[in-house]
Order: C-alpha cells, then structure tokens, then sequence
C-alpha cells in the first residue's frame, strides 16, 4: 500500500514521549500553553473581573517578582546618577579634602552603574516577555477552547462578527493590560517607593511637601475614571455590533447585489461606522482631556518643587548639589505617578475587554461532554422515547420520539421546515441532549459515552459545503493525522470527483480558494462527501446534501450517496424525496413527532403525509421547469 509522503514522515516518528531526553521533556514542558480557564470562575462584574486579574497575577507572581528585581537592577541609573551628581556639585563647591579621589570614585560608579543597564535590561526583557507573552496565548487558547465546548444554540444566539471581535480586539487589550501592570505599573511604583525613601533620607521636609502635592495627580485621575470606563463600554459595544453587521453584510452579499439593494446596505453600514466613530471621538475627547490636564499639572507642581528647593537652600536647610537631588526624586516620583495617571485609560479598556472575554468564559450553556465510555461502534441507533426543548423554548421541537435503526440501514427522515428533522440529527451526534428519554448507540447511552470517541465514528455531509482555503486534497483529508493514497483515491472514486477532476489544473492538488469559492456546488458537495468516507464511518449522516444543487450535479451526488449508504448506518434529512426512493426506512416528521415510518412504497401506499409531500414535490419541480 502506497502511503501519502507527508503521512509516511509522520508515521515515522516515535509516540510523543518516547526516546525524548529529560531536557528535550523539559523544553516541551515550558513551552506548553498554560490553562487560564479556571482563573475566569468567580462573581460577576467588575469584581469578578479585576477578580480574575488578581488571579493571573497570583499565577505568575514568582515571575513577577523575579522580573520586580531585575528592574531594580536596571533602574539604578536612575536613582544612582543624581545622587552622584548632587555629590560632585557639592564636592566642586566645598572642595574638602581628598575631593579628587571623591570625584575619581563618582565617576567609576557612575560608569559602572550606567553600562551594567545593558544586560539587565537585556536579561529582564527576555523574563518579561515570555511571561507576557505566555500569559497572552494562556487567555487566547482558553477563550477559543471554552467556544469549542459552548453548545450549538449559544453559538446560534451569539453573532459571528461579537466572537470574532472579543477574539481579536479583547484579547489585544487584555494583553496591552497585562503588558501595562507589568511594563509599566509595577516599575512605576518602585520607582515612587525607592525615590521616596531616598528624599525621605536627604530631608523629611522635602518629603512632606512631595507627599502633600503628589497627590493632586491621582485627584485627577479620580476625575476622570468613571468617565473613561464608559466611553469605552460605549466604544466596545458599537464595535461588536459593527463587526456583527459586517459579518452578515458579507454572508448577504450575493442576495444584495441580486435584489439590487446595494446602496440600501451603504447606508445601513455607513450608520453603524457613523456610531462607531463618533464613539471614538468621544472617547480620544475624553482621553485628550484627561492627557492635557495631567500633562499640565505634571509640570505644575514640578516648577512648584523647583522654587520650594530653592527658598530651601537659600534658607541654609539643604546644599546647592541637594536642589538638583531633589529636583530629580520628584521628577521621578512625579513622573510615574504621571506615567500611572495616563496608564489609567489603558487599564480602563482592559478591564471592559475582560469583562466582554468574561460572558464567553462564564457562559453556562455548554455542550455536554458524556460519559467515560468507549465503544466499538456498530452502528445501532435506538431513540427511547426521546423528548427535547430549546434552553429558552416554551415547548418541545422532539416529542416522544421512538425509532430502532439496525446497523447498515438507510433512514431518511423528511417533513416541512420546522418539523424537527434537523434537530434529531443533532441529538444522533451529540450536539445535544434529549431533555426526556435516552438516545442509545449499540445499546449504550450516548450520554455516558465519550462524545469526542464516538465522534472518531462518525461522518456528517451538511447541507452548506464547508470548504476551507487549501488544495481538494487538503479538504478531504482534513483532521486525519494517518491515510494512505489508496483511501484517499478510494474515497474520490466513490464521491463521484473523478467525473470533474480532468477539468482542474492541478488535479486533488488544486486551489479551492477561499469556501471553495473556485468550484461549483455540486464539485464542493462531492468534496464534502469524499471527506466523510475517507474516514470509513460506522454511522453517515446526510443533512439536506442535495437540497441546493441543479439536477446535473444532484445526479452525481445522489451516485455517491448511494455509494456512501452501503458503508454504515445512514441518516438522510431530504429535501428532494427523489434522494431517498432507495432508503431502507422513511420517517416523516410533523411538529416534532413521527407521524409515519415506512418505505417510499409503503408510505405512497398509505395516502397520507409522505404522499401529500411527494406530490407537492412534483409540483415544485414543475414549477421550477
């Protein structure tokens, strides 16, 4: 058997873990992403989300405290300097004794102080963003995994284009978040303590005033907090439902241009970005007017300082060399409490992207994730009376549902738009749960079963094509770590591809483009169904799979369901009831309950809802004619 060269490379490699060296383990082990899931439990609002903050902190705090010393290391120049420039000024002017080797000594310090800044800053660097950084993909791959859990009607309630931007802009600003505490607001505050207690050693009085005038900084911080928080609520929001506007915009665009509504959808667009740009103009208002008057007031109360220092000096209470030590502790001290000040509206915006993470993390309605069990599937399928109702419905879409499928056989299930065929298809995946009853696989509950072991069974053809940008060969081998090239030509020959192959340039190695964009419905339908035989499922499920395609290409479909339905149990929900004329069973559903089962004969036979269906059926195709 002749393997696929990209999958003979693979196969070769030993099991993870096996033949690894104890340092090869320990690379992979600080590599690994680390989990933040749990670090989102907690209450809700704002608690809660400065909540999970101080979590993560907590996490890293080793981190963070090894990155705090290496800062202090390399911010000595900064406390370091004026003192040495305050003792040569005061050694020029009084010139005691020895004062060249004084000035000799000051001026190995300061070189030595000055150069050590280059590895330290190098080595703290390099701590601090792998901690950032890892911190960052922790968040991200916890949010994408907690969306891979969440249940198909959340996914259904939630727009596409909110998703979209809490994974792209909310992380960003969670990560500038953390970036700011750790870059920014921790050295900051060292930097105050450490310039504070070295005013507080040269004079007390001095100290006394920093303290007393530092503070109208934070005053105006005060100010201005709550109105920074809600123009960035305001902003996110109109952001969100832009990106969930612009998300549909495109899935419409085709019917737009048809019905010749462009111009309507112009202006329908052009007034969410008109509300989210004058969200952001009041928000940079905000921010320039809180930027400006901190900027003002910083050096305000630094000219304020200079003119203390010197009324002190002329006063005798502290030294020529003193006025510049001084002058430099409080630019410090007031420079990052400057520098905290305009960190704030950053911080604010963090805090407002956690709490938007926040209600995907905290979301409750999770698909659920079954039992321990795992079976070799056969292919019996069992509903026991199986009842189900939406989360939020007031009645049930499934009612007492009882059907023994037998493995190998062919059931169709068929009914008007609403009649719950779609809904029974999830319940057989797992996509959800009946709320009465029990769906059993080979006689075992589904509920005790391992989803993600009976899924390995499994293969479903929906009825949009789901193509992504790759070769066609990509796309029908998607998720399969090992296949070999006579499955995969196995798998092409019996979807009926080899019928348009010779038309493409590259053969299974042609460019789909983006959704498969570069091929017709029935070709990307076809693709689709290779993709679930490759897998040589127990269990097939075709959801509508020709309901979309013209009779030509439904013809070719239909040869590969026929082909497809000899390899396991299948599930066909029909649109066209000439698809399922072969099916073992047809189950015709009515506001959620079977209300016939029989073969295509039997239920023409019977004169009753099938055959109503089939004859409005021909009258369709008549009409389509």
């Amino acid at each position: 058997m002749r393997v696929h060269s990209i999958m003979q490379k693979k196969d070769n490699k030993p099991p993870a873990g096996v033949g690894e060296s104890a340092a090869t383990r320990k690379r992979h082990e600080k590599n690994k992403i680390p989990d933040y899931e749990n670090l989102f439990a907690g209450g809700s609002g704002g608690k809660g989300d400065s909540g999970f903050m101080m979590r993560v902190f907590r996490k890293d705090r080793w981190r963070l405290l090894y990155s705090t010393l290496l800062n202090l290391l390399q911010s000595l120049p900064v406390w370091v300097m004026p003192l040495i420039t305050s003792d040569v000024i005061d050694t020029v002017t009084t010139r005691p004794d020895g004062f060249v080797l004084r000035l000799v000594i000051d001026a190995l310090l300061f070189a030595v102080v000055l150069v050590q800044n280059i590895p330290s800053t190098m080595w703290r660097s390099r701590v601090m963003n792998t901690m950032i950084r890892n911190t960052t993909a922790g968040i991200r791959s916890s949010v994408i995994r907690k969306l891979q859990r969440l249940s198909i009607t959340y996914h259904r309630e939630m727009e596409s284009g909110k998703i979209q931007s809490k994974l792209l802009r909310d992380i960003d600003n969670v990560d500038n978040y953390y970036r700011n505490v750790v870059q920014v607001v921790i050295p900051a505050v060292m930097s105050v303590a450490v310039s504070t207690g070295i005013s507080l050693y040269s004079s007390l009085i001095v100290t006394l005033f920093f303290v007393a005038i530092v503070p109208l900084n934070v005053l105006l911080a005060v100010l201005f907090r709550k109105r920074i928080r809600r123009k960035n609520r305001d902003f996110r929001k109109e952001n969100e439902q832009m990106s969930g506007k612009m998300t549909t915009m495109l899935q419409m665009l085709t019917l737009t241009k048809a019905h010749g509504l462009e111009q309507e959808e112009e202006r329908s667009m052009n007034t969410g970005i008109q509300n989210v740009t004058q969200a952001g103009l009041r928000l940079d208002r905000t921010n320039a007017a809180f930027g400006a008057s901190a900027w003002v007031m910083g050096n305000l109360l630094s000219g304020v300082c200079l003119f203390f220092c010197v009324f002190l000096a002329i006063k005798g209470y502290i030294s020529l060399g003193e006025i510049v030590l001084f002058q430099s502790m409080f630019g410090s001290i007031n420079g990052n409490v400057l520098t905290l000040v305009n960190c704030f509206p950053a911080l604010a915006t963090g805090r407002e992207s956690v709490r938007s993470l926040s209600e995907i993390m905290r979301a409750e309605d999770m698909e659920g994730a079954g039992g321990g069990k795992e079976i070799e599937v056969v292919g019996n399928v069992d509903f026991d009376c199986v009842s189900y109702r939406y989360p939020d419905g007031d009645k049930d879409v499934i009612k007492n549902l009882d059907l023994h499928v037998n493995a190998g056989e062919c059931i169709a299930f068929v009914g008007s738009s609403g009649s719950g065929k779609s809904t029974v298809i999830n319940l057989i995946i797992g996509l959800l749960d009946p709320t009465q009853g029990c769906v059993r696989i080979d006689g075992t509950p589904l509920t005790e079963m391992s989803r993600a072991a009976f899924r390995r069974h499994l293969s479903v053809v929906p009825q949009n094509s789901i193509l992504f940008s790759g070769s066609i060969r990509e796309n029908i081998t998607y998720g399969l770590s090992h296949y070999s090239e006579e499955d995969l030509l196995n798998a092409v020959a019996n979807a009926d591809i080899p019928e348009f192959l010779p038309l493409l340039p590259n053969g299974l190695d042609t460019q789909v483009g983006e959704h498969g964009d570069k091929l017709s419905g029935g070709q990307k339908q076809r693709i689709c169904i290779a993709r679930a035989l490759i897998r040589r499922p127990k269990i097939l499920i075709m959801d509508e799979a020709t309901s979309a395609l013209d009779n030509v290409a439904e013809y070719h479909v239909q040869k590969a369901i026929e082909k497809m339905s000899k390899q396991g149990t299948t599930f066909i929900v029909a649109h066209r009831l000439s698809t399922i004329r072969h099916a073992d069973r047809i189950v015709v559903m009515e506001n959620g309950e079977a209300v016939e089962i029989g073969t295509f004969d039997e239920l023409m036979a019977l004169g009753g809802k099938f055959a109503e269906l089939e004859k409005l059926s021909h009258v369709h195709e008549e009409d389509a004619a």
